[in-house]
Parts: structure tokens; C-alpha cells; sequence
């Protein structure tokens, strides 16, 4: 496999690292993480031993991605985002066998310095403002902002918002019914 590392990284045996991916400057890898193919690392991210990363996933500087953390392919994680494994934490208690699942379905993006509760679901291609703290699964294609957030309209694959007709600049046009949209199959 070939795959850039930079001198201030480290990458612990037993890592899988698909072709083409980059990890920058001081980022750590755990060795029982998987990533994918094309992805960038920025710096200072860390990854977990207990992580999946698909193909085509940005991560950019100061993310840490913990134990239980699925992405799928073709993700952005923002600047400075913050997953959580343990909803209830204390320093002087172990809950590593508490860890709650997340998982970022294909075409996410997570905005700088939003927080992910830990044990949700981020639908496909659903968009989390900047800022915003997740506590709930999140629908496909759903735009999420504040504190706690809540959902302000929909959000085309290509990175517009879906207006209401349904049909995006780009030309992709979506069938959305009360608390779901999805893409039109002529």
C-alpha cells in the first residue's frame, strides 16, 4: 500500500491504511484503526483503535475520532469537531465496556467545532452546521445547527440546500414527505 505519513506522525503496527491517503503533521493512529483509500488526516487528529473510516474522508486539524466510531465514505469532519464514546464520563470510573456506537453515514458533513453525542446515527449526505451539538440520530440530507440542534431545512448531495421545490440548482431533484427526503428515481 502506498500512503503518505509525515515525520511527526505516528502510525502504530497493525493499522490499515488504504492507497493515496494523507496524515499530516503530529496525528496519531491507533493500531487496530481501519481507513480507507483517498483520505486526508490534518493535523493533529487522532484516531482510535476501535475506528472505521471509509474511502474519500477529510478530517481536518485537531479531531480526535475515539473507540466506536464508524464513517463511511466521502465524509468531511470540520476543524476542531468533537466525537464522545461515553455519554456519562468520570475520571475515576472505567465505562470503556459503555462505549456508545456512532455512526456518519456516505456524503456527511460535520462543521468546525460541532460536538456528536455519542450512540447516533448522522444520515447520508446530512449536513451539521458549525457550532452545533448532536444528541439525536439525524436524517438523511438534513441541515442541523445550534444548540442542541434542531433541523432547518434540507441539504442537496451537492452541498446546496434543497428549496421548495424540491429541485436543486444542480439538477438533482429529491421527494421529500414530511420527516424524509430522499433523491426522485425518474
Amino acid at each position: 500500500m502506498e500512503y503518505i505519513v509525515h515525520s511527526s506522525s505516528i502510525v502504530d503496527d497493525g493499522a490499515t491504511i488504504g492507497d493515496n491517503t494523507k496524515i499530516w503533521h503530529f496525528s496519531h493512529v491507533c493500531s487496530g484503526a481501519k481507513i480507507g483509500k483517498n483520505c486526508s488526516l490534518g493535523q493533529n487528529v487522532f484516531v482510535g483503535n476501535d475506528v472505521i473510516l471509509g474511502n474519500n474522508v477529510k478530517v481536518q486539524n485537531n479531531v480526535s475520532i475515539y473507540d466506536a466510531i464508524t464513517i463511511e465514505d466521502n465524509v468531511f469532519c470540520g476543524p476542531s469537531m468533537v466525537f464522545t464514546n461515553v455519554y456519562n464520563p468520570r475520571s475515576h470510573i472505567s465505562r470503556k465496556a459503555e462505549y456508545r456506537k456512532t455512526l456518519v453515514k456516505t456524503g456527511a458533513t460535520l462543521g468546525a467545532n460541532a460536538t456528536i453525542i455519542c450512540g447516533v446515527t448522522i444520515g447520508e449526505y446530512a449536513f451539521v452546521g458549525a457550532g452545533s451539538v448532536i444528541k439525536t440520530d439525524v436524517l438523511p440530507y438534513a441541515i442541523m445547527v445550534g444548540v442542541p440542534a434542531r433541523q432547518i431545512g434540507w441539504m442537496c448531495q451537492c452541498g446546496l440546500k434543497i428549496l421548495t421545490s424540491n429541485e436543486c440548482k444542480c439538477g438533482l431533484k429529491y421527494t421529500i414527505i414530511e420527516n424524509s427526503c430522499s433523491i426522485l428515481v425518474d
